[in-house]
């Protein structure tokens, strides 16, 4: 609220001298998101152009589309594209920098290519049957930007000054020391935004918008932008932020799973039990609107960056967790180099070619996509099976649930512990019994109430009808 109060403040000072006659920013919040079906049974895929390839480019990045396409993704998110800026780079000593440090909007890096050549990338991904999405930095340009050149009344004033990203309490973000914050209490800032996002739709035809840092900006500008990005095509949009429940109304269609990533880390660590995951499902369904959607992962680029590679982080359990991330009530998200059993900490600011080897984890991985574009309990919102927690006589311990739709049904059961298990399974026999194919094995199970597991530690499985 600081925040917002601050800039308000600074703006009414502002436009009153320079803009007279902005009309006022419009606050309704829609009360119901159009859904975009394609989305419900979606695999997202976050690329990170710098280190994709040895290129490190759209050329390097377009190569690798069909092999994508075969491991079973649907949505490709792309990190940001834009030209970075050079005041306050971070690690001086390299001349890449941040590439949330964006320069100007509507300008390509020239280190990928040009926007010819992006476009040719999401044309090719389009003829493959796959949407794309752009990485988007509204919170903050860097200091040098095109805007901040043009338009300082764009951007905030803290103490009389130009700043830093101020936090959720008005406070500056001192370690964000490349980029300078925007004002949305203006609404010329708030035009010009929603103008640099279309242009993007028109000139390059992507299919939406990964928001870094949604929950900076007021929640009321992100109900004025749905709908006029929806007026240049239906788009979809991913919030990164977890906090406010009101931008499944206004705006996006998902958010991140960051409760789920930092449970599912300490339930791996020992520092939780299976138990905790019940706990959170029923937090996230009294919070959120109904239906909403959540991305799970067990990387990308924070976190394989600042903590570690998924073996650093998950261990053993690193297979286990990202079946939960593909089977729970969301939208499964794999980072570039997974597939690869990805073992580089990618460096964020400068070059570090992710080293492909031998694709070991692709086999794994395509099964999970098959499962979840073939079995609609998988599928996200109101167009997949809510999750039935399945009791066993260790639930501290073993995490089994059921997820059915229309005649389409899966049952999970995971040793979330580092301790082999014998478990007994109590389901429902109206709800699951009967025959099932084992995804990850080559027989079928025939499921019975009281049906007894011996799980070696992390061991899963995993139970399709179809």
């Amino acid at each position: 609220m600081r925040k917002l109060l601050i800039r308000c403040l600074a703006a009414l000072a502002i436009t009153a001298c320079q803009n007279p006659t902005i009309p006022a920013v419009k606050t309704t919040i829609p009360q119901e998101m159009s859904s975009l079906e394609w989305a419900s049974s979606a695999v997202l895929y976050e690329c990170n152009v710098r280190q994709f390839s040895p290129t490190g480019d759209f050329a390097g990045v377009r190569a690798g589309l069909p092999r994508l396409h075969d491991l079973g993704i649907d949505v490709l998110w792309i990190m940001p594209i834009h030209p970075i800026g050079k005041e306050h780079r971070k690690l001086k000593s390299s001349d890449l920098g941040s590439p949330y440090s964006v320069r100007d909007y509507l300008a390509v890096n020239p280190d990928f290519g040009t926007e010819a050549d992006f476009k040719h990338l999401v044309d090719e991904a389009h003829a493959l049957g796959m949407k794309v999405i752009l990485d988007w930095v509204p919170n903050h340009t860097s200091w040098d930007s095109e805007w901040k050149k043009t338009h300082p009344e764009y951007f905030t004033k803290y103490n009389g000054d130009f700043t830093v990203p101020l936090n959720e309490k008005g406070e500056p973000i001192l370690d964000w020391s490349d980029v300078c914050d925007l004002d949305y209490s203006n609404p010329a800032t708030r035009r010009a935004m929603i103008g640099a996002m279309q242009y993007w739709l028109k000139s390059c035809d992507i299919d939406g918008f990964r928001v870094d840092m949604a929950g900076l900006i007021p929640n009321d500008f992100w109900a004025e932008a749905r709908p006029a990005l929806d007026s240049v095509k239906q788009v979809f949009m991913l919030a990164e932020w977890q906090d406010e429940p009101e931008h499944f109304r206004s705006c996006f269609d998902a958010n991140y799973g960051w409760k789920w990533k930092d449970i599912t880390k300490d339930i791996a660590a020992g520092k939780q039990s299976a138990e905790s995951l019940d706990t959170l499902l029923a937090f996230l369904n009294g919070f959120y609107p109904q239906d909403y959607t959540q991305v799970y992962f067990t990387q990308n680029h924070d976190e394989n960056t600042w903590n570690g590679t998924e073996t650093d982080i998950y261990g053993d359990a690193a297979d286990v967790f990202n079946i939960l991330a593909f089977t729970w009530q969301g939208m499964p998200m794999i980072y570039n180099g997974q597939e690869d059993g990805l073992s580089q900490r990618l460096k964020f600011f400068e070059k570090d070619p992710i080293r492909w080897n031998k694709f070991e984890k692709t086999p794994f991985f395509q099964k999970l996509c098959d499962l979840r574009h073939n079995n609609r309990a998988l599928w996200a919102g109101k167009n997949g099976g809510r999750l039935e927690k399945i009791e066993t006589n260790r639930d501290d311990q073993v995490y089994a649930f059921t997820r059915e739709i229309e005649g389409d049904r899966l049952v999970v059961v995971l040793n979330l512990c580092k301790n082999p298990c014998a478990v007994t399974l109590r389901p429902d026999e109206a709800i699951v019994s009967g025959v099932y194919l084992s995804v990850f094995g080559a027989s079928t199970v025939q499921l019975t109430k009281d049906m007894q597991l011996n799980l070696k530690p992390w061991e899963y499985l995993v139970l399709t009808n179809k």
